[in-house]
């Protein structure tokens, strides 16, 4: 592995701990962090097609790995524009569909620049260091649904959390989090 590669893991990882985690934004992933199943993959190639094919490796690699809970697809070299990502999002979803893999596989969207409309800082809910698309499995999830309870209740209580701290804090500790420490 090239270290470029560690260090796009490092910061996906620290990301991850340090304010998903950390700060409760998705009350899932401590849980498959401190089980250590989740794996960070990362893509360098520069074209949507080849992004495609390695979602789809994944994918595979996924079916053939039940001890591995879910996947974080990193593309630290494409997507820099973030509607040019949401455009590979959409056909991702697509081919994930065409494979035959709805109900199985769902993906979640992340992004250095993610924007909701008029949702600042709730964008940080979304923002990662990289572009990146969290490869989950539906079956999962649902188990976790049922476990927690009401899931609708988590995007309200993550902005009114990240209102309360402002922006340019929420913008200070995200910086933070996304660098890895020598």
């Amino acid at each position: 592995m090239q270290d470029a590669d560690k260090t796009v893991i490092a910061q996906t990882l620290n990301w991850v701990s340090r304010f998903i985690v950390a700060h409760d934004i998705c009350p899932f992933a401590g849980r498959e962090m401190a089980r250590e199943t989740v794996r960070v993959e990362v893509v360098r190639s520069k074209k949507i097609e080849v992004a495609l094919e390695e979602l789809m490796v994944e994918v595979h690699w996924l079916d053939e790995h039940p001890e591995t809970e879910t996947t974080l697809l990193v593309f630290p070299t494409l997507f820099k524009s973030f509607d040019h990502y949401l455009d590979f999002v959409e056909l991702a979803e697509s081919i994930l569909v065409d494979q035959g893999y709805e109900g199985i596989y769902q993906l979640a969207t992340f992004h250095p620049d993610y924007c909701f409309e008029d949702a600042e800082p709730a964008n940080y809910t979304n923002r990662s260091p990289h572009a990146m698309v969290h490869l989950l499995r539906e079956e999962s999830v649902a188990q976790a649904i049922d476990h927690y309870g009401d899931t609708a209740a988590i995007p309200e209580r993550n902005v009114a959390m990240l209102n309360a701290m402002g922006s340019e804090a929420v913008e200070h500790l995200w910086q933070r989090c996304c660098t890895v420490d020598d």
